[in-house]
């Protein structure tokens, strides 16, 4: 009797897990012995060290990365009356940071070779009220920021950076998330992740860190007295201490999945549409995105009937969900094409070299 093959899952958070444990284990109870649950010793550890890899002066850790997104448009006094330009090509929790602070978010195309902004397709849909944009580094790709930047200067905008995806990505040999105010989600399944939610934030602005750790704990100045009227979003000690054990595999993660991707590539070549590859970039593929033309949904249930977890990023733009519908403007024609065709193939740093074959063996089959 012949068996199926184990099924590859899309991640597997559980064995990277499992491989860090017992250092894991030991420095949770190091927290649990110290009892410093709030704002302990381990969250700025954690910031100087996130600090120093970014190469920027300041990291101030918030409980997700869209609380950093919120935080940092409010630092920055963006509100009721301000339009912020993003891409509907992202989750949607860009958009529902612009809406949080009570801006209204304003939608641009992206590059359909990219898949991420660009300062034409920003610069197309900016009008006398745009008081920011938020350029998203989906899938791990840097967006040009140097020309994003530039436009910024010439209109006077703010720039933040959504990093969700791209913690170590890189343009011209600089990290995303420290051309603008960086904002970084260190959710579970990115590149480095929690065992829960939690983000920061990055920036050079003495003044700007000032004010964002108060934003962080309730807008306090000290213990007692309050400078401002904010939330809470501090980031745990406890999420602070398995991010610090979990840090020092980022460069090898990364390198792992940017092997997996130069795989895919070299044997998917004129198979499928492939990410982007530039000579000023490092891309880290938080999802490895391949474009099938035709057939996309079919292709991905038979993969599926064979053990082999795939994903859409995202299927429905932000533009046509429920709550933001109304916020559309006009038509993007690139993102309408791009989430019909879009395919997600497993890239995580725990997927094996066999596992990894199986996937191309069974794409080569289909596609050939």
């Amino acid at each position: 009797m012949t068996t199926s093959p184990d099924p590859i899952a899309y991640v597997d958070l559980a064995r990277q897990n499992a491989g860090l444990i017992d250092d894991l284990m030991g420095r949770i109870r190091r927290v649990l012995e110290h009892g410093q649950s709030i704002l302990g010793p381990e969250v700025a550890e954690l910031e100087t060290a996130l600090a120093r890899v970014l190469g920027v002066a300041h990291v101030i850790g918030v409980n997700s990365g869209t609380d950093a997104l919120v935080l940092a448009l409010a630092s920055h006094g963006i509100g009721p009356g301000d339009e912020v330009v993003t891409p509907s090509h992202t989750f949607l929790a860009t958009a529902s940071a612009v809406c949080a602070v009570g801006a209204t978010p304003v939608f641009a195309d992206v590059d359909p070779r990219t898949m991420v902004v660009s300062a034409e397709t920003l610069e197309a849909v900016l009008s006398p009220r745009t008081r920011a944009v938020i350029p998203v580094h989906l899938n791990g790709f840097p967006c040009d920021m140097p020309a994003i930047m530039a436009l910024a200067r010439r209109r006077d905008l703010v720039v933040l950076e959504d990093t969700a995806q791209a913690l170590g990505a890189k343009r011209d040999g600089r990290m995303a998330g420290t051309f603008g105010t960086g904002c970084f989600s260190l959710h579970p399944l990115k590149v480095l992740g929690a065992c829960g939610d939690a983000g920061f934030i990055a920036t050079d602005d003495d003044a700007r860190a000032d004010d964002l750790r108060q934003r962080r704990n309730i807008g306090l100045r000290n213990r007692d007295e309050a400078a401002l009227v904010s939330t809470n979003s501090r980031l745990d000690t406890l999420q602070a201490a398995i991010l610090l054990g979990k840090l020092p595999y980022l460069e090898t993660w990364i390198a792992r999945r940017n092997d997996h991707a130069r795989h895919y590539r070299e044997a998917l070549a004129g198979l499928a549409t492939m990410p982007p590859e530039e000579a000023s970039v490092r891309a880290i593929y938080t999802p490895f995105v391949l474009r099938i033309e035709e057939g996309r949904d079919g292709l991905r249930k038979r993969l599926a009937d064979a053990g082999i977890d795939t994903r859409v990023h995202y299927p429905i733009p932000v533009h046509r969900q429920a709550p933001y519908r109304r916020f559309a403007t006009g038509p993007l024609p690139a993102t309408e094409r791009l989430v019909e065709t879009i395919l997600s193939l497993p890239c995580s740093p725990e997927l094996s070299e066999d596992q990894r074959d199986r996937v191309i063996e069974r794409l080569q089959a289909e596609l050939e």
